[in-house]
């Protein structure tokens, strides 16, 4: 149902933990399949993602060409783009499961979802932590490309993808706006 796509130059030491976060949603299906698209790393990140069973595409172009072409190469309905050291934490899968079915029954509602951020309010709460956060998002300035982006591809095409300009994850959050975009009660945490 979902294809996973993962840009990555020197990537890694950064690829290892998002990869395994995502072994739990290969394992029940919901991930189909995984591409990392590579600006030409001299590292070892090739080898990660083979070891891991993602397909591999080297490219030189800017990183948003290289997101749109890593995207036109898959076949899946849904979409999720992750940076390296994205870490979806547990309860990811059924959290997207739901966003994806509610999105699906609004025939051609134009929506996309992020992870919620992690914060210091993780440590207590669930509940308040997911308000924080959504307060955050509503007053603070939106969406990052740090939280992932999950988005139906009927959506991403109609959009134009990721635009070519100096930072194309966060013109694709801007282009959305907040009123389109939904935060998942799952987290995501940032390795680095």
């Amino acid at each position: 149902m979902i294809s996973v796509v993962i840009a990555t130059h020197e990537s890694e030491r950064l690829l290892v933990p998002t990869l395994a976060a995502l072994v739990p949603g290969a394992m029940t299906g919901l991930v189909s399949e995984v591409v990392v698209i590579d600006a030409g790393s001299s590292d070892d990140t090739e080898q990660v993602a083979d070891i891991a069973g993602c397909r591999f595409i080297r490219s030189e172009a800017t990183l948003g060409a290289r997101l749109r072409q890593a995207a036109a190469s898959t076949r899946t309905p849904w979409l999720m783009f992750l940076r390296p050291g994205c870490v979806p934490e547990p309860g990811w899968i059924e959290a997207a499961e739901r966003f994806m079915e509610a999105t699906s029954r609004l025939e051609g509602a134009a929506r996309a979802a992020v992870f919620r951020p992690p914060g210091a309010a993780d440590l207590m709460r669930p509940g308040l932590s997911e308000v924080l956060a959504l307060l955050r998002v509503m007053v603070g300035g939106g969406a990052r490309p740090e939280q992932g982006l999950l988005i139906a591809r009927r959506f991403y095409d109609a959009l134009g993808g990721h635009p070519d300009c100096p930072a194309p994850e966060a013109a694709v959050l801007r282009q959305l706006g907040r009123r389109r975009i939904t935060m998942l009660s799952a987290g995501a945490r940032i390795t680095s």
